[in-house]
């Protein structure tokens, strides 16, 4: 019984958006409204010293983006709440995308004034793809925004889902009085502050004299009007159809002002749901099981410089992950116990004894781990749906202090084996490449390997296509292959054989006359 309960009171969810959505914003406002910290930190300004909590590497405290995912769980209203906030920079997608995986439903931020924009179409046919359910959070309603109704219109053409308003607001910009909440009926008024909590639910009726006097006349009375277009023009809200990714719930509000967070968290404890089953190459897992499972979806180094630990975050699939018990790594087949599992506050850590479904653990990790690695108690199972994607932008990495050549082999492992980037070594001319999605990547890794590891590098650049992955029933036929395209081959830090094109022509023209030989995106296959 203990099981089942600590599984219905766990939400597990991503927060995504486009960059300067406020996405980092929001998350801050939650652990704030959760009771997890006391003061919000000052995203965007450079007077105050405090920052964000879930940007918690010294590169996103001076850039102001996020480059990495942070976990941040708390308690609120008896449930757990674990947090995934990740980067929206498009560069670091391949990270996102792989959170993703980690998370049982999604909150999916948009600016009020500039609408859905590319990240965003990106992310939601990514939860679609996974059938994960979204929240849809109109952000910055203290800016001057669009037409409430055109908003919603725009978001369901552009997002393809079908959307259900929660909560309504009463202008924007300077005119931003304040959020109707439609299922509790009462009104919460806007806070100008951004450290004060906004007041609510002390004015219920819409046709009520003390709405009128702080709204005016003309306000309260187009409230009380869209009001009841909303009820008239949305159906009720079906929790089964937005478990299933038919609809999503519209909340909207202002995170830099608090208002709309408290409607928005309540929901989510409400209706998000709480761990799902996963499927496995071998079969479905269910949170349920007696038997723990889970897999590894982010690895980082560094995360406390005085340290230079790295840590493997695992997402528990089903039943009670336990300190210092022996599991099966599956890829490996070797059993390890953790002595010190960690639970997360973005860089804050703290020893945990168990874990349930939902919950993401941190074990310490000395190299043994990749992404989309397997824990088990025992049965070896192979969790599907986590892959490196195929680069798109590609530089030779030289070292430039032959004294640190040992330091930045090693910050190169480690940062690869973070997902950061892809490493392959030319098998023509021997020389390691650095394979990304992003040009900030190659940025990142730079100040990574000299802040981190002490280790400086020169960048050389190689115009390349794409990097596929290549298979072949025939051994025959492979090696036939990999010695017609010695000039095109590598290896990438598993030794799988990869294909580099130079251009999307040499690419299609190879693929036509070696039709025995596969090519694929990713390196899941």
């Amino acid at each position: 019984m203990e099981l089942k309960e600590e599984i219905a009171r766990r939400r597990t969810l991503g927060i995504v958006s486009h960059p300067d959505a406020g996405k980092t914003t929001l998350t801050e406002k939650l652990l704030l409204f959760g009771g997890a910290i006391h003061v919000a930190g000052a995203v965007k300004s450079n007077k105050i010293r405090r920052r964000a909590t879930s940007d918690f590497m010294e590169i996103e405290r001076q850039r102001g983006i996020s480059v990495a995912t942070s976990v941040m769980g708390f308690e609120y209203k008896g449930t757990k709440i674990n947090i995934l906030d990740t980067p929206g920079h498009q560069d670091f997608a391949e990270d996102t995308f792989r959170v993703l995986t980690a998370c049982d439903s999604a909150i999916i931020v948009i600016d009020a004034a500039r609408g859905v924009e590319e990240r965003t179409r990106e992310l939601a046919r990514v939860c679609r793809l996974h059938g994960t359910p979204v929240m849809i959070f109109i952000n910055k309603l203290d800016r001057p925004a669009a037409d409430p109704f055109d908003i919603l219109d725009h978001v369901e053409r552009e997002l393809q889902v079908r959307v259900i308003p929660l909560n309504w607001p009463t202008g924007s910009g300077e005119l931003f009085k304040g959020i109707y909440n439609i299922r509790e009926q009462n009104f919460y008024l806007h806070a100008p502050s951004v450290q004060e909590l906004p007041r609510g639910g002390e004015i219920v009726d819409l046709h009520s004299d003390a709405l009128k006097e702080y709204l005016g006349e003309r306000a309260a009375a187009q409230l009380a009007e869209d009001i009841e277009l909303v009820v008239g023009a949305f159906p009720p809200f079906d929790r089964d159809r937005y478990l299933a990714h038919v609809v999503a719930p519209v909340f909207f509000g202002s995170a830099l002002h608090n208002t709309g967070i408290r409607e928005l968290l309540d929901s989510l404890v409400e209706i998000a749901p709480p761990p799902l089953s996963r499927e496995t190459v071998e079969r479905a897992v269910f949170p349920d099981e007696e038997k723990f499972s889970g897999f590894v979806f982010k690895i980082h180094a560094n995360m406390d410089p005085r340290h230079r630990d790295r840590i493997a975050f695992v997402k528990v699939c089903s039943g009670i992950f336990r300190r210092d018990t022996p599991y099966l790594h599956v890829r490996s087949g070797k059993t390890m116990k953790f002595p010190a599992p960690t639970a997360f506050m973005a860089a804050r850590k703290s020893v945990i004894d168990e874990a349930y479904p939902g919950d993401i653990v941190g074990l310490h990790d000395t190299g043994n781990f990749k992404i989309g690695d397997t824990l088990t108690a025992g049965e070896k199972l192979h969790f599907k749906g986590i892959p490196s994607f195929s680069p798109g932008l590609f530089r030779y990495i030289d070292n430039a202090d032959p004294g640190k050549a040992k330091q930045l082999a090693r910050g190169i492992e480690q940062l690869v084996d973070e997902g950061v980037a892809q490493l392959f070594t030319s098998q023509f001319n021997n020389r390691k490449i650095i394979g990304t999605v992003g040009a900030l990547q190659f940025e990142v890794i730079e100040y990574r390997l000299l802040h981190e590891y002490g280790a400086s590098c020169r960048w050389e650049p190689l115009h390349l296509y794409k990097a596929c992955w290549i298979e072949a029933p025939d051994a025959r036929v492979l090696d036939d292959f990999k010695r017609r395209k010695a000039t095109c081959m590598a290896t990438d830090k598993q030794g799988r054989d990869v294909f580099l094109a130079e251009s999307e022509y040499m690419l299609n023209a190879t693929r036509e006359s070696h039709e025995k030989v596969t090519f694929h995106f990713t390196s899941e296959f």
